[in-house]
């Protein structure tokens, strides 16, 4: 048979684009999008033909076989890939709460339902509802922020670093701050504090060393330029051995002597005691004001587990200056952001039911055995999922519950190994790297890790729906043969 009789036999594009089928997928899609597909699903299966040789017959009517009944198939496919979303939900299982690659903090859903409520229509995001005149746009969080943290004002932008720059721009352009040569971070990305810093306006004057600086360092280095004392958390790495550090508390007695501000980056603000967790502790927001921080700054999306949002919290003389600063403007939050964050502050109220409530602490919070229980649970599914429906005898792979680290990742808790399980996989005819590319091109991608010749789903970030979604992804064992997917 020549290649030519063969090529007719596939079936035309008019004849494909009448097909019921194709005609439910152009309400769908739309036509011109369905016969782009179908006409690359057709050159896809005369390429795949090209690669025969003209006289291997078997082969021939083998392709072709294939060809004609996985045409339909790869229409489907070619526009369910190109339709979908590029930025798109997954399933965390790497262990890494704090995922900086995977979104970080997952929002909780009364977080989502309220900010989705907001988003989704009008609100009174920059009005007063009291007057039926223009408003503020912070205030409708502020109040529920300064409960929780016990400082005088409050406000919002959207990340961290365009807090610090906001902060350095209002209080400190023109002038000096003095900071510690130890707490000149790198926040991540290739933002550095230094560099900040200068953006903002302000001159870096660094004092004491990289692992020692007590407060006369800082009490020498005032002088007329002076703006500002700067301490910044040191939340992504740890300096030990012999240090010394200068405390919040003792840089409040020199903005005693001095009438100078005191600036406080926390980096992954926290608002709950995570010693009380077994979990190595932070610095609360609260205990920051209360130990006379002017100024204090943090994330939304790490250890508070909102969105993405720098927070500025302190005296009202300083924010208020912030909010009239024309960089606040340009830095703004959004209606989405605004709203989650008042949700996600009001679950903070109540320090022990916000440990149930939001997501990361949930997830920082529960007990090894608890989460081995949800591995062995998981591993058991996979089992019987594999099996049922599949070849007799055949496996697939083997499944095993181990232990394993989680971390709280976005450089939080930097030194503390969180306990937990995972459920392993040894796949029998295919490398678990395979298996692993395979699990992150499915509709909803499934993110492990890999180690020796094993897959790893920690169960620490991997939710009850999820774990129903993976037992199904394993149905038949269809993903783990040589010629799936």
């Amino acid at each position: 048979m020549e290649k030519n009789e063969i090529y007719r036999r596939l079936p035309r594009v008019d004849s494909l684009m009448k097909e019921k089928e194709t005609e439910e997928l152009v309400k769908e899609y739309g036509y011109d999008c369905v016969l782009d597909a179908v006409r690359r699903a057709l050159d896809a299966a005369r390429e795949e033909l090209g690669y025969c040789a003209a006289d291997a017959e078997e082969e021939l009517a083998e392709t072709l076989g294939r060809s004609l009944s996985g045409i339909r198939n790869k229409i489907r496919e070619i526009l369910c890939r190109e339709n979908r979303m590029n930025l798109m939900p997954v399933v965390n299982g790497t262990g890494i709460i704090l995922h900086t690659g995977l979104g970080r903090a997952p929002l909780g859903r009364e977080v989502l339902l309220h900010a989705g409520q907001v988003a989704g229509g009008y609100s009174d995001l920059e009005f007063d509802l009291e007057t039926g005149k223009r408003g503020e746009r912070c205030l409708n969080f502020e109040e529920t922020v300064c409960r929780v943290t016990g400082a005088e004002a409050a406000m919002a932008v959207n990340n961290n670093a365009a807090a610090m720059l906001l902060i350095l721009s209002a209080l400190a352009s023109g002038g000096e701050v003095v900071v510690s040569r130890g707490e000149l971070v790198e926040i991540g990305g290739g933002f550095r504090i230094p560099e900040i810093m200068e953006l903002g306006g302000a001159a870096l004057r660094e004092v004491g060393t990289t692992n020692r600086t007590c407060p006369e360092d800082y009490r020498r280095a005032v002088c007329q330029e002076t703006k500002a004392f700067l301490k910044v958390h040191t939340s992504n790495y740890r300096i030990i051995g012999y240090t010394r550090e200068t405390t919040l508390e003792e840089l409040a007695e020199l903005k005693e002597e001095t009438g100078l501000p005191v600036i406080q980056d926390l980096g992954s603000g926290v608002l709950v005691d995570l010693g009380k967790y077994g979990l190595a502790r932070e610095p609360m927001v609260q205990e920051s004001v209360r130990s006379g921080a002017d100024v204090v700054s943090f994330r939304g999306d790490k250890l508070l587990g909102g969105p993405q949002a720098g927070i500025i919290v302190g005296k009202k003389k300083y924010i208020e200056k912030m909010k009239r600063h024309p960089l606040a403007r340009a830095l703004r939050i959004d209606k989405f952001t605004a709203a989650a964050l008042e949700a996600v502050f009001r679950q903070y109220l109540d320090p022990e039911k916000a440990a149930e409530k939001i997501p990361v602490l949930r997830m920082l919070t529960r007990p090894a055995e608890e989460i081995r229980a949800d591995a062995e649970n998981l591993a058991e599914r996979l089992r019987t999922s594999i099996r049922k429906d599949a070849p007799d005898g055949a496996e697939g792979a083997r499944i095993t519950v181990e232990e394993c680290v989680s971390r709280a990742g976005g450089g939080s808790l930097p030194e503390q190994d969180i306990p937990s399980y995972a459920v392993a996989v040894d796949p029998a005819d295919i490398p678990a790297g395979e298996l692993a590319a395979r699990l992150r091109r499915l509709e909803l991608p499934v993110i492990g890790y890999l180690s020796g010749e094993k897959l790893f789903l920690d169960m620490r970030t991997i939710g009850e729906k999820d774990a129903g979604y993976i037992a199904e992804v394993f149905r038949g064992g269809e993903i783990l043969r040589k010629e799936a997917r």
